[in-house]
């Protein structure tokens, strides 16, 4: 029902706010009133992916954001959006932009000059 959406969309906005710490899929929905199957289906209904494939891709574009506005280094952006690895990180941020986090950021940095 409708109500189901509504807690879908705050589901999504629990993740978005604990990227680095994220709830699992049954904490989750139990904090938004829904059991885990219904989150686990309603979530893919309303944004096309799963709680955690919403949450990599949200953490990846956060990233790429902070590559380019934030004098950090990699290790800092990728344990700023939960990444406990710089090469985990990597590996996923290479897989959906194509390019390593370190030569994109070169990369937006000499655009920016």
């Amino acid at each position: 029902g409708l109500g189901d959406i509504d807690r879908v969309y705050h589901a999504k906005e629990i993740l978005v706010q604990n990227l680095d710490n994220p709830p699992s899929v049954v904490e989750l929905a139990r904090q938004v009133g829904l059991n885990d199957y219904a989150l686990k289906q309603g979530f893919p209904q309303v944004f096309g992916t799963t709680p955690f494939g919403y949450l990599r891709d949200h953490r990846l574009e956060r990233a790429r954001q902070l590559l380019v506005e934030q004098e950090m280094s990699v290790e800092q952006v990728a344990s700023g959006v939960g990444y406990s690895s710089r090469s985990s990180f990597a590996v996923a941020f290479r897989k959906k932009f194509g390019i390593n986090p370190k030569a994109y950021q070169l990369q937006s940095r000499k655009r920016a000059v």
